[in-house]
């Protein structure tokens, strides 16, 4: 038997290409209660705020924009990390093609 025991992704930005317009979602793992999540967004796009019945990390890959978390608002850049408790509101506005990743962690 030949079973995975591992995922690897050299560059994790380059997974995702943002587009002109509009925001892409792709799911690149969903294993051990840990669902990985690699969002791309056009410049100008926007994730309302919201909030996840999860725990969650958002990890800013490439691009700008601003984080709102809290009642509070951040700058977002490349090597920006959030962690959230499940129930946090939170958005995403995106000032140039952005690319971030959403892990969701056990509840």
């Amino acid at each position: 038997m030949n079973e995975r025991t591992h995922t690897l992704f050299g560059d994790l930005a380059a997974e995702a290409t943002p587009p002109a317009r509009g925001i892409l979602s792709q799911t690149l793992s969903d294993a051990d209660g840990v669902e990985l999540v690699l969002f791309a967004m056009a410049a100008g796009e926007r994730l309302s705020e919201h909030t996840s019945a999860r725990p969650a990390i958002v990890h800013v890959l490439s691009g700008t924009g601003e984080l709102g978390v809290g009642g509070e608002t951040y700058e977002a850049h490349p090597g920006t990390w959030l962690r959230m408790a499940a129930g946090t509101p939170h958005s995403l506005a995106a000032a140039t093609p952005l690319v971030f990743a959403l892990y969701l962690l056990p509840a």
